[in-house]
């Protein structure tokens, strides 16, 4: 079988095979960093535990979502909008059901719109008002979410109920320039400098963890590309052999 192997035909399949393995073992490579995101969810980390920047060196109105900002902690002056605050709901905070209670605060340095969850609420009674006058926000950036459809409304007298923090909506809906993000509230303080606890009943909204996971789709398509490697070796291997044996029964034959 070796003397078959070396058969220039065979050598020139060799050479082809090997570019083969190289090329989609490498593909196979690639996509299995896609599927751990290692990278991405270093910067993501950076970007959690960086110390606070102001909201307009980390994002301008109408600006897309700088990646990979989510997560990052960002602070915005500004004063709230009351009559446009809205819910979000249905969501879940330490095992209980119910609704982030989002308002839109105006920015101070660019007069734009920025989507603040000043918290969360079992009882949509108890989101309260949102705090009068210049408050400095603290929190954690966080890119829109996607289209979703609103749960069964509340009561007329009750706030309005967004599916999501869809910023899409809110664009058509909001007078001005808006950001391209929302903020997880963390601390709230007035322009004094003096901390404003949140009202009875509303309960600050962690930050999403952040987590590199596994995508499992991609990795998949990297077992497929190691798979096909696989393949074409068993292939070269039994053509060269089914070559070997041919030569073999032709020799007897003669």
């Amino acid at each position: 079988m070796l003397r078959t192997a070396l058969k220039p035909r065979w050598l020139g399949l060799f050479a082809l095979l090997v570019l083969i393995i190289v090329t989609f073992t490498q593909l196979g490579l690639w996509q299995l960093h896609v599927a751990q995101d290692k990278g991405l969810a270093d910067a993501l980390r950076k970007a959690h535990e960086a110390r606070p920047a102001l909201v307009d060196t980390v994002i301008r109105p109408h600006e897309a979502f700088p990646n990979p900002q989510s997560n990052r902690a960002v602070t915005a002056v500004g004063e709230y909008v009351p009559a446009d605050q809205f819910l979000v709901g249905p969501r879940r905070l330490d095992g209980r059901q119910g609704y982030w209670v989002v308002t839109p605060l105006v920015v101070a340095e660019t007069g734009a719109r920025l989507a603040v969850v000043r918290g969360f609420v079992s009882d949509p009674a108890a989101a309260g008002r949102a705090p009068a006058g210049e408050v400095s926000v603290d929190g954690s950036l966080a890119p829109g979410e996607s289209p979703s459809v609103a749960p069964a409304a509340l009561p007329a007298a009750g706030p309005e109920v967004l599916g999501s923090v869809d910023l899409s909506i809110l664009v058509n809906r909001w007078p001005g320039d808006l950001y391209n993000a929302f903020v997880f509230a963390q601390s709230e303080k007035s322009a004094t400098g003096a901390g404003i606890a949140p009202a009875e009943g509303l309960h600050r909204v962690p930050p999403p963890e952040v987590t590199g996971g596994l995508k499992w789709r991609n990795a998949a398509y990297a077992l497929q590309w190691w798979v096909f490697a696989g393949f074409a070796a068993f292939m070269w291997f039994r053509m060269v052999r089914d070559d070997a044996q041919h030569e073999r029964e032709d020799e007897h034959v003669g």
